[in-house]
């Protein structure tokens, strides 16, 4: 059984609505279908709390107040359509689209537990959507997590704008490793990216090749096209394999020739999160 505090504790905003759906009395809004143009992607979800009150994010204040007004009348779940093509006149979305939206007065909260459950414990998970045609069930993958590996102000910039974006963070500085030995007790699984921030290279090698045989997402690592070149002669040279050597992205980021740490932080983070985004967008 979830605590009381389960919406305090989910830090993803894909995932507060599942949350927040898992306490009773709480209404379950999906987008089922996107009709033109909408900010938000299709599984975007709202909870309704028994005070009218919303958790979760569909971007327009006023759809949010309909829907909450709307679920709280309903009888059971089911479709309806918000903006172009639906019977409500006097309601309108800014982009001019249409959206179905499913909304569920009361979500099974078993099932929802169980999903939460399973992003909690690192798995992905599924929901089921009652009485929908046009999307059987809502697909979560776990948050988003970052492993950072160096040291100096290029780690202090990361962490903090990573912190600033509640994207779950470990930092693994100098001072915690071993020169020429891999990390105990990391986990790198399918939803971790790996960052590493070194100046002096020869710290990568152990660290590198523990992370391009795993799961990771994401392995990136910093310096210029000398480091690189050395960087990928000597992974060969340990007997790393040519097609996990090409797993390791650098240079990292999407700004070329970054020129102060804050600047690397943002491209670096940039680029992680995108290839996030594109497993969600195909989960």
């Amino acid at each position: 059984m979830l605590s009381d505090h389960t919406i305090e504790t989910v830090h993803d905003e894909d995932h507060l609505a599942l949350a927040a759906a898992c306490q009773p009395g709480v209404g379950l809004c999906t987008i089922v279908n996107i009709d033109g143009s909408f900010s938000r992607r299709l599984g975007a979800q709202l909870a309704v709390l028994p005070d009218g009150s919303t958790v979760g994010d569909l971007a327009d204040g006023c759809l949010e107040k309909q829907l909450a007004t709307d679920i709280a009348n309903c009888k059971g779940p089911h479709v309806a359509r918000y903006g172009r093509g639906s019977p409500k006149i006097d309601f309108r979305l800014p982009c001019g689209g249409g959206l179905d939206i499913m909304l569920d007065p009361a979500p099974d909260r078993t099932d929802c537990r169980t999903a939460l459950e399973a992003l909690r414990g690192r798995r992905p998970a599924r929901l089921a959507l009652r009485e929908c045609r046009q999307l059987l069930s809502r697909a979560y993958l776990p948050a988003l997590k970052l492993i950072v590996l160096g040291e100096g102000q290029e780690v202090e910039a990361v962490t903090a704008l990573a912190s600033a974006m509640a994207i779950d963070v470990e930092v693994f500085s100098r001072n915690r490793l071993a020169l020429g030995q891999t990390i105990q007790n990391v986990r790198y699984d399918p939803w971790t990216a790996c960052l590493l921030l070194f100046h002096d290279h020869e710290w990568e090698l152990a660290l590198l090749e523990q992370a391009l045989a795993s799961e990771a997402f994401y392995i990136g690592a910093q310096g210029g096209e000398r480091a690189r070149s050395d960087r990928t002669l000597a992974l060969a040279a340990r007997g790393v394999l040519e097609e996990q050597i090409a797993r390791l992205t650098s240079p990292i980021g999407l700004l070329p020739s970054c020129k102060s740490p804050r600047t690397l932080a943002l491209s670096a983070l940039s680029e992680i999160v995108g290839r996030y985004e594109q497993m969600r967008v195909a989960a």
